[in-house]
Formats: structure tokens, C-alpha cells, sequence
């Protein structure tokens, strides 16, 4: 399966020729709306209807009990216990250092004001499991939020067909420290902790990666009141290559992303005809030796290859793509890098292959993808985390202030404004 190849077209024909694969958001919306409205009607039921209907089992409970977690410790491979607590260790010591120590700033005379960091009490994490299990999402999530202090860290994903939630998943889900997890997957999930059931607790915020639909219902979740993390669809990646570049490496780079499913996109951006040749026979090569090959081949049905004639024009168009990732496989990449304005992650040089930050490096990867890498971050500390702002004023920092506020709250007309620092101001010493 090839990857369709534009040379140099013009830049205001990029947005068409790099359009994500979509479903129509009218659609979306009122499937994933109808879920949402019944579940907030009719809770656990709902819950149980959904998920014997679109992942083929009925459950009188969705708790995983203890004892599965003890499966789960106790058969999961000691290779992958080792690599899931390196990792961990990784992500702990990158996320730790993002904490803000409060500081009090004097604006004036007698008047303080700080901002202190407080976690969000109840959040919610949604973990893909359907064809790829993604136990690493466990870590992204779990980790800052147990860091960051939330009381009550309720962890949702589907369950298989016999009932049962994949080791590796549950395993690290008890290693990170979340609260309770249960076996809901797809809209329903979401619906369930934006509402609460009888069995699943409704949170604040909700967090992690899925299909359009769960993007779907997240965002009509944000409308009931409930936060989100950002809209975070089908994985994306833009590899930049250079002559540079190791076409092998590059194609890997394309496949990693390509496998994750049908709706994926991943796109070349290179200056080099002879590259751009070398990477598409490389991916061609690699591809029949996956395992998930028909799900990569679809992928590409609808990924490109850009070959552009200077530099400038494709940091121009990898700001106006903003990729959830990114990867500078090219000889300057710090130096490119720090010309990128629009992108979820970045990966510099040729030996910083995007797997490193889905697994192990210590970043998140729990990223914006479909453009909103444009205005929004990827999961951080911050995510769990709110900042409440305090001030204090002396009885000499309100006479420095007050007179202002007053002239302000009267060109307002906001007379009972004005009235709150008068009566202050006019008390006898």
C-alpha cells in the first residue's frame, strides 16, 4: 500500500491534501448523545446493555475485584513488570519536577497575592482496549494524577469477551496507585463517569486517548460540566526527513503510528525525491512482516508524502498540520526544532524514535491530535491540578489601593463595588 506523494504543491492546497480521516461530527454526536442521555437515565443498566452490545459480553458487576489484580501480579512476565516500573520511574521523575512552588509577589505596599496548586478531587481515566490494549496509557495517567494528589482516580476500559481486562493494564493500574477500576469501555465509559451509576462514581475530570466515538463523548461531556484533557482522537505522526535519515528508521517511524488503527495518519515531509522513494520501498518491506498489517494498510490509504523544495516551506507546513507527533529526523533537528510553534511532541535527531515517549522516556504521550496541537498541550502535572488565587491586604495597602478600585467600580457604575472599599477606608482607627 502506497502512501500518495505531492510534490511541492502549493501551500493553500495543504489543508486538503492533508485532511484527517474523519467521520462526519452530526453523526457523532447524535449516536454518541443518545448513549450519554440513556445511561444518565437509566446508569448501571445502560451501562450493562452497551457493553453486551459492542464488546460482546453482560456483566452483573463492573468492579475488577482484588483478586484479579492478584492474577494479574502474579502472571504478568517479570521482563514486563521490569520494563512497566522503569518506566514509571521515568515518567514520575519528569512529572515531580513540574510542580510550582507557591510564591507571594507584594504589587504593592501592602498587598500580596500568590497562587497555590491544588489537585482536582475526583478524576476519571479512560484506557483503550480493543486491538491494542494500551497498558502505557495506564502510566501517562495514573502517574501525575497519584503525583498531583487526586483523592479518587477511577480508571474505565473495556473488557474482553470471556469478561476479563488485560494483565498488563491491571497490573499498572494497581503499581500507579489508582482507586477503583471497572470493566466499561467506549462511550459508555465516559457517559458512566460524567454521570456517576449506582456502581461507578461520577468524577470532575476525565482523561485519556479513543476512538471518535470517546473523543465524541467527551466533548459532549464538557457541555454537562464535566472537564476534559483535550480532544484526543486517533493517533497522528509527521516525520521530516532529511538526506540525512535512515529511510529504514523513517519507514518504522510511519508504521509504529499507522498500526495503531484504521483511522490513523501519518505523513512524510522531506526535501529529497530519492528519500521519499527510499522511505515508501522501506515501508512496503516492513509492512508484510507486521502482525497488524491490514490495519497499517488502511492507515496509509489516507497518509501522504510531501516532498517540498526548502526548509522553510516545511516548517511552514508542519505548523500548519500540528502534529500530535513530531520527529526531525534530520541533520540540524534541535536547531529545526526550535521553529516549530504547532506540535503535541517532539522527537530530535535520528535516534529518538516516537516509541520512546509512548513508553518509556519520561514525557507524556497522552497528546492533542486532528490540529488542536494549535492550542492545546498535551497531559502534564497541570491537568490534575487547579491553581486557586489568594490575595491579602493590610489596612495601608487597602488606603494605597482602595481609592483606585473605587474610581474604577464608579466609571463601572458598580456602586455597591465602590461601596465595599469605602466603608473600609472610612473606619475609625
Amino acid at each position: 500500500m502506497q502512501m500518495k506523494t505531492y510534490l511541492n504543491p502549493a501551500p493553500d492546497t495543504w489543508a486538503d491534501l492533508l485532511r484527517r480521516p474523519t467521520m462526519a461530527a452530526a453523526d457523532l454526536d447524535k449516536i454518541v448523545g443518545g448513549v450519554l442521555a440513556d445511561i444518565e437515565q437509566r446508569g448501571d443498566e445502560a451501562v450493562r446493555e452497551y457493553t453486551e452490545r459492542f464488546d460482546g459480553v453482560r456483566l452483573d458487576d463492573f468492579r475488577v475485584s482484588e483478586a484479579e489484580i492478584a492474577e494479574a501480579r502474579a502472571t504478568l512476565a517479570p521482563e514486563l513488570k521490569a520494563a512497566i516500573q522503569l518506566a514509571r520511574t521515568n515518567i514520575e521523575t519528569f512529572h515531580a519536577r513540574q510542580w510550582e512552588p507557591v510564591e507571594a509577589v507584594e504589587t504593592m505596599p501592602g498587598v500580596r497575592c500568590w497562587r497555590k496548586s491544588v489537585p482536582i478531587e475526583k478524576v476519571g481515566l479512560y484506557i483503550p482496549g480493543g486491538t491494542a490494549p494500551l497498558f502505557s496509557a495506564v502510566l501517562m495517567l495514573g502517574v501525575p494524577a497519584t503525583i498531583a494528589g487526586c483523592r479518587e482516580r477511577i480508571l474505565c476500559t473495556p473488557p474482553d469477551k470471556n469478561g476479563k481486562v488485560n494483565p498488563a493494564i491491571l497490573y499498572t493500574a494497581d503499581l500507579v496507585g489508582i482507586t477503583q477500576i471497572f470493566k466499561i469501555g467506549g462511550a459508555q465509559a465516559i457517559g458512566a463517569m460524567t454521570y456517576g451509576t449506582a456502581t461507578v462514581p461520577s468524577v470532575y475530570k476525565i482523561f485519556g486517548p479513543g476512538n471518535q466515538y470517546v473523543t465524541a463523548a467527551k466533548q459532549l461531556a464538557s457541555r454537562r460540566g464535566v472537564a476534559i484533557d483535550m480532544p484526543a482522537g486517533p493517533s497522528e505522526v509527521l516525520v521530516c526527513a532529511d538526506d540525512t535519515a535512515n529511510p529504514a528508521f523513517v519507514a518504522a517511524d510511519l508504521l509504529s503510528q499507522a498500526e495503531h488503527g484504521i483511522d490513523s495518519q501519518v505523513v512524510l515531509v522531506t526535501l529529497s525525491e530519492t528519500m521519499a522513494q527510499a522511505v515508501a520501498e522501506a515501508v512496503e518491506a516492513q509492512l508484510a512482516t507486521l502482525p497488524r498489517r491490514e490495519i497499517a494498510k488502511e492507515a496509509l490509504s489516507h497518509s501522504v508524502t510531501v516532498v517540498l523544495e526548502d526548509r522553510a516551506a516545511a516548517v511552514e507546513l508542519i505548523n500548519a498540520y500540528a502534529p500530535e507527533h513530531l520527529i526531525l529526523s534530520v541533520a540540524d533537528a534541535g536547531e529545526m526544532g526550535e521553529q516549530i510553534l504547532n506540535a503535541g511532541s517532539v522527537f530530535l535527531g535520528h535516534y529518538t524514535p516516537e516509541s520512546v515517549g509512548d513508553y518509556a522516556s519520561g514525557t507524556n504521550h497522552t497528546l492533542p491530535t486532528d490540529g488542536y496541537a494549535r492550542s492545546y498541550s498535551g497531559v502534564s502535572l497541570d491537568s490534575f491540578i487547579k491553581k486557586i488565587t489568594f490575595q491579602e491586604l493590610s489596612r495601608e495597602g487597602l488606603q494605597g489601593l482602595g481609592p483606585a478600585v473605587q474610581r474604577m467600580a464608579e466609571a463601572e457604575e458598580l456602586m455597591a463595588h465602590a461601596r465595599a472599599v469605602a466603608v473600609r477606608l472610612e473606619e475609625k482607627a
